[in-house]
């Protein structure tokens, strides 16, 4: 057991904050804090590669550094004039580079090879937005590379752009389109409503010889824009269709549907939720059977669903709008963050039980650890300009660790393959050993404490500060003391004394009389 937990990957935290970024090692932590594992060096963005095995760094004078994430060494550098933006790719083969255009005649979208720092690939990009940036997007695994224009989707070669675009995909009115994530199979494309006729979202084959027709396809009216997130094994697509109007006058932030889609074309349609309302999040298990939706309104609704959209597991209801299922797809994570007072829930799936409930108020970000033992978030700025800080919690809700900032802007756990690490019972049992073992060491070192603690009971010349009486209460016992005699302190005044041995008189005199009469008769 001890060996085997030697070779697995360590967890790891980049932090950065107005000085620049540092590396933390992350939990379980030895005396309770991180230890630094590189030093704080100044930058402006940082961002590991999708499957960690790279880390982009932009500096404010436009100079972007790859590090290698094993052992944090430099590998490449690249000095890229007006800079705007950088991406790297999910494996760490490509940097992509948006710089401020002097003429249309200008290429300055470069795609660079970190492994040689040569460009391969220019373009001209008039602006950036949500739905062109990156302007290549690749699938998970790189099998894909592809890049939205006027009405197509451009395809290219993943392992030699030299060759330029490779083939296209012609879908008429194209505003959006998604990549299929691992395996890169598929595509996701996107056009809005025009001219009375319905918004559409379809799935291509990324392979030319397949694009004839599409393998699934869903219409709708009331359409805005949409989310796409495709499943692990690029199975199943759900579709967040989004428009500004609610004509049912319920919601001020408009209308939300939910629908699936499957690449074989087995379900096409809306997922069957049981409240009304807006969606506010969906996620994929890991493994690619399940999702997760939290729907409706406040308080919201949180529903498992299985790939042929049937309710699995009902999570209760809640002020949630933010759902995170572990990379073992083992712990959840139900959250309400963002305008919600931060309440968290965590269950266990498989289990099917409630583990704990928590707090953490003002997350701006949130995200488990790729061993999916730990849930940490985080307050950052831009968002929030105050009460910036880290919080890290067990898998049960119980806090594991916290540390506040004067300003802090990122918070990322270093990616890795949760298949890398052990089986989510016997990482269970090793943190369960480290507290034994924590808690063993807190205890011998607090007897010493425990005694001085004894002794200081027994002393009676040592007196307890008294507590604390705010100045609404003082003035509620002085009331009580005119009404009933007692004063603040709790003693007695004068007056009331008097008039209590006089009623005690009394009561003694009616008892000796009822007394007597009763000796009487």
């Amino acid at each position: 057991m001890a060996v085997a937990a030697e070779r697995l990957p360590s967890l790891e935290i980049l932090v950065r904050d107005p000085d620049g970024f540092t590396i933390w090692t992350g939990p379980p932590f030895s005396n309770g804090e991180p230890k630094v594992k590189l030093e704080k060096i100044p930058c402006s963005t940082t961002k590991f590669s999708e499957n960690g095995s790279k880390l982009m760094v932009v500096r404010s004078d436009c100079v972007i550094t790859i590090y290698d994430s094993r052992n944090l060494v430099e590998i490449r550098s690249f000095q890229v004039p007006n800079l705007l933006a950088a991406s790297i790719s999910p494996c760490g083969t490509y940097v992509q580079t948006f710089q401020k255009p002097a003429s249309p005649q200008d290429k300055n979208v470069v795609l660079w090879k970190i492994e040689t720092g040569e460009s391969v690939y220019q373009v001209f990009q008039k602006n950036m937005t949500k739905a062109t940036w990156p302007s290549i997007r690749f699938s998970s695994d790189e099998a894909i590379a592809c890049r939205l224009a006027t009405n197509e989707v451009q395809f290219f070669d993943s392992q030699d752009f030299y060759k330029g675009i490779v083939h296209r995909l012609r879908v008429p009115g194209i505003a959006a389109f998604e990549a299929s994530k691992n395996p890169g199979s598929h595509v996701a494309v996107f056009v809005p409503e025009s001219k009375g006729m319905p918004g559409n979202v379809q799935i291509f084959a990324c392979a030319k010889d397949l694009q004839s027709q599409p393998f699934a396809r869903k219409s709708f009216f009331r359409c805005s824009s949409v989310q796409l997130n495709w499943s692990h094994g690029s199975t199943g697509l759900l579709v967040v269709v989004q428009s500004d109007v609610d004509k049912t006058n319920q919601s001020y932030y408009g209308e939300t549907k939910l629908n699936y889609l499957t690449t074989d074309g087995t379900y096409e349609g809306l997922v069957p939720l049981r409240k009304d309302g807006p969606v506010h999040d969906v996620q994929w298990s890991y493994s690619g059977k399940e999702f997760a939706v939290v729907y409706g309104f406040m308080p919201a609704m949180a529903t498992i669903f299985d790939k042929k959209c049937n309710p699995l597991l009902e999570l209760g209801t809640g002020p949630y709008n933010t759902i995170r299922w572990n990379p073992r797809g083992k712990f959840i994570c139900l959250a309400g963050f963002g305008n919600l007072p931060g309440d968290m829930a965590f269950w266990d799936y498989l289990e099917k039980k409630k583990l704990g409930a928590t707090k953490a108020e003002l997350s701006v970000t949130s995200e488990w650890s790729p061993d999916g033992l730990y849930f940490m978030t985080a307050t950052t700025a831009p968002r929030l300009q105050v009460d910036n800080g880290i919080k890290i919690f067990h898998h049960n809700g119980s806090l594991c660790f916290k540390k506040m900032f004067d300003k802090l802007f990122q918070a990322d756990w270093k990616p890795e393959s949760p298949d890398k690490f052990s089986d989510i019972a016997e990482l269970l049992k090793a943190v369960d050993l480290n507290k034994l073992e924590d808690t063993t060491k807190q205890g011998q070192g607090s007897k010493t404490a425990q005694s001085s603690s004894k002794a200081a009971a027994l002393n009676p010349s040592v007196q307890k500060p008294a507590a604390y009486r705010p100045p609404h209460a003082k003035a509620a016992a002085a009331v009580q003391a005119e009404l009933f005699g007692v004063s603040p302190a709790g003693e007695m005044s004068k007056n009331a004394l008097k008039n209590k041995k006089k009623r005690e008189k009394q009561r003694e005199k009616k008892a000796a009389e009822a007394a007597s009469a009763a000796g009487g008769t």
